[in-house]
Order: structure tokens, then C-alpha cells, then sequence
């Protein structure tokens, strides 16, 4: 498994960004930090007591902006890669999907794998394929359709 320590992506191209789920500025946030690991990022996260929907097992909704934002962290790279660009563009989130298939346990680490499964030539929009595990076990899985945004769009400047 690739190390999640040293400086993530978020922390590299987004230092300002006070997204609650990835911005490296929010005091309050999750502050996701996400890595490259071959043609996937991987992230990991250890969840907080107040993460928790009823003792022991983590809320749902906790688990869909960790998997929402590290897919828009996937996209974004994916596009810089394939556009040879010198920073990742601003994405946002287009739509996504999680199934919860077990429950996350509180108090374990949880790792997510996602990856780029459509990025067109043309296109400003990837399809993301991502993965959350704990404890060795897949609790969740999840889809995403991401999207560049362009200048005059309100979250465009957002990582900057």
C-alpha cells in the first residue's frame, strides 16, 4: 500500500480550499488528504466520535462527502494527467452514487480506491469508480460523474 503521509494533493494544488470534506483550511472539516498510487488515489481517514451515527458505526452521510470528494480529488487528476496540465482543473461534483453495504465500524481506519473509468478526449467530465474498506472488508462502494467547471462558474476560483 502506498504511504498516505507527506503532503497530499489537496495540500499541493488546494491549500486555501475550505471545502468541508477536503479543504485543507477548514478547522471543522474532514480534511481528506488523498495520494496517488499508481493509476488510483488512495486515501485513509480515521473517523472522529461525533462521525458516528449510533455507537460504534459511522454516519452514512460522512461516508458519501469522503467518497464524494476523493472522486472529485480523482477526476480533477485524471483530467490534468490526460491534458498534460501543470495543476489539476477545477471539478465539481456532477453526480454520484453510494451503496452501503455493511456497516463502517467507528474507531478503524477506512481507506478508499477510486479511479478514472471514463475520461474522453474531448470531454470535461470523468466517471469515477471508488471503493471504501475497513478492517480489510469492503463497506461501501461508489460511481461519480465529475465536471471541469470554467471561469464565471461560482467554484472555480475555490482551490485557489
Amino acid at each position: 500500500m502506498v504511504a498516505t503521509t507527506g503532503k497530499s494533493l489537496q495540500e499541493t494544488y488546494a491549500p486555501k480550499s475550505i471545502c468541508f470534506g477536503c479543504g485543507p483550511s477548514n478547522d471543522s472539516g474532514l480534511r481528506i488528504r488523498s495520494y496517488r498510487d499508481g493509476e488510483e488515489l488512495l486515501m485513509s481517514f480515521r473517523p472522529s466520535i461525533e462521525h458516528q451515527a449510533f455507537p460504534g458505526i459511522i454516519n452514512g452521510g460522512i461516508i458519501g462527502t469522503l467518497m464524494d470528494c476523493h472522486g472529485n480529488w480523482t477526476a480533477a487528476i485524471a483530467l490534468m494527467d490526460r491534458d498534460s496540465l501543470p495543476e489539476p482543473p477545477c471539478t465539481v461534483t456532477a453526480s454520484y452514487n453510494v451503496r452501503l453495504l455493511r456497516p463502517t465500524p467507528y474507531g478503524k481506519e477506512i481507506t478508499i480506491r477510486a479511479r478514472s473509468v471514463d475520461v474522453s478526449k474531448y470531454d470535461d467530465r470523468v466517471g469515477v469508480q471508488m471503493v471504501l474498506e475497513s478492517e480489510g472488508k469492503i463497506c461501501a462502494k461508489g460511481e461519480g460523474l465529475f465536471v471541469a467547471v470554467e471561469e464565471g462558474h461560482p467554484a472555480y476560483h475555490r482551490w485557489s
